[in-house]
């Protein structure tokens, strides 16, 4: 072998580490893609929102707003956050900008709020004018009569209408189902004296629309807007229909995601696809009841539904209008298609990567991950970035 050819060799032998040093290219039905990772060194990333100016604001479940500038996770968390409840599942949790944020500046947050003597919490909401990087003029928008001792199922997804309405998603706080038909039916899910396991729709300043369905009765409560909800940990409002949509955990199979429409109950726990954890017993005397709401797609076995989003940007054209939701027992990402409620396509576009707590689409048309570590080691955002285009 001449010197030369021993060099070729030798140089070659590099190149599968150089290689393996790029992301992997991903297929999908449409587009090829990358998965890139934008920052890192996040405490249990569980939200993000885009401002206009490219910056990126993103919660962690800790108890803190932090800022991404230009690609760099800047050192301090934003000043003005309310005191959250921290442990299991509870913390800061969901971030979203008033749909007038240019003019406004206004910020809406999601946190487990705790009770004066601290011995419960539930699900609260507050907004506050983002400016200098901190929350000026923070105020509660509301505090979910949904309070608990434990520290799990809080819902907390929050989604503007392209009315001005806020619609926000309270757990059923884990209060365990148990017993006959009659006992399900007294389930705080089905009680409309109580917030859990219900959407909320609001003012953007936390006053109750008129129309809302159970506006005065005196047997509910007047934000309600739909109930019989177990934990919903996925929301949006389709941009082209003004439809809300959520996704929510079901318990060991029976993830679901449903059309959320005025009134209608959805069944928790009185119907459903799930059954009880380790054991495998029963829950639900059945999958149907009249006057009880049927999910679009059920997900047996589980695979922890999470953050959702509509696309609309240019980047990936084969996606466009179709709704993505992120997993976390599963870690998968899946992409649906729908006509209406009927399901025209169903793909999974990412597998293994990682608990995916959040998706969101970025001003640049690009499809941005929140993922996050059980065990709260840090981790980052990453991105969708296609291939050949």
């Amino acid at each position: 072998m001449s010197a030369r050819l021993r060099l070729l060799v030798a140089a070659a032998a590099f190149l599968p580490s150089v290689a393996g040093a790029q992301p992997d290219v991903m297929r999908s039905s449409y587009h090829q893609f990358r998965l890139v990772q934008v920052v890192d060194g996040l405490m249990n990333p569980w939200s993000m929102a885009f401002l206009p100016n490219g910056d990126m604001l993103v919660t962690e479940r800790p108890g803190r707003l932090r800022i991404v500038r230009n690609g760099q996770l800047l050192p301090n968390a934003v000043e003005g956050v309310p005191t959250v409840v921290t442990g299991n599942q509870a913390g800061l949790l969901d971030v979203v900008l008033h749909p007038q944020f240019a003019s406004n500046r206004l910020v809406y947050l999601s946190y487990s709020k705790p009770s004066t003597d601290g011995s419960q919490n539930t699900t609260a909401v507050i907004r506050g004018r983002f400016e200098n990087d901190r929350l000026q003029d923070v105020q509660e928008i509301v505090e979910a009569n949904a309070w608990s001792q434990g520290r799990g199922h809080y819902g907390s997804r929050l989604a503007f209408d392209r009315d001005g309405y806020l619609f926000i998603t309270v757990g059923d706080r884990q209060v365990m189902p148990s017993g006959d038909v009659d006992a399900l039916m007294a389930h705080p899910a089905q009680n409309l004296m109580v917030h859990n396991g219900k959407v909320l729709r609001l003012h953007d300043d936390g006053r109750v629309p008129a129309d809302n369905p159970f506006v005065g009765r005196s047997d509910a409560l007047p934000q309600i807007y739909s109930y019989g909800h177990r934990n919903l940990q996925g929301l949006i409002v389709h941009p082209a229909t003004n439809q809300v949509w959520a996704t929510e955990h079901g318990p060991q199979g029976g993830d679901e995601l449903n059309l959320i429409q005025a009134g209608r109950n959805y069944g928790w726990p009185v119907i459903g696809y799930g059954v009880n954890y380790r054991s495998g017993t029963q829950i639900h005397p059945t999958t149907v009841r009249e006057g009880m709401e049927q999910p679009v797609k059920v997900w047996v076995p589980s695979i922890a539904t999470s953050g959702l989003m509509t696309y609309r940007g240019n980047r990936f054209p084969g996606w466009q209008g179709s709704i993505l939701t992120g997993a976390l027992a599963g870690e998968v990402l899946v992409r649906l298609k729908l006509d209406g409620t009927k399901i025209l396509e169903d793909e999974t576009l990412l597998r293994g990567k990682g608990r995916i707590r959040d998706v969101r689409e970025g001003s640049d048309g690009l499809v941005y991950l929140a993922i996050e570590d059980r065990a709260g080691a840090p981790t980052g955002i990453w991105r969708l970035e296609p291939v050949g285009r």
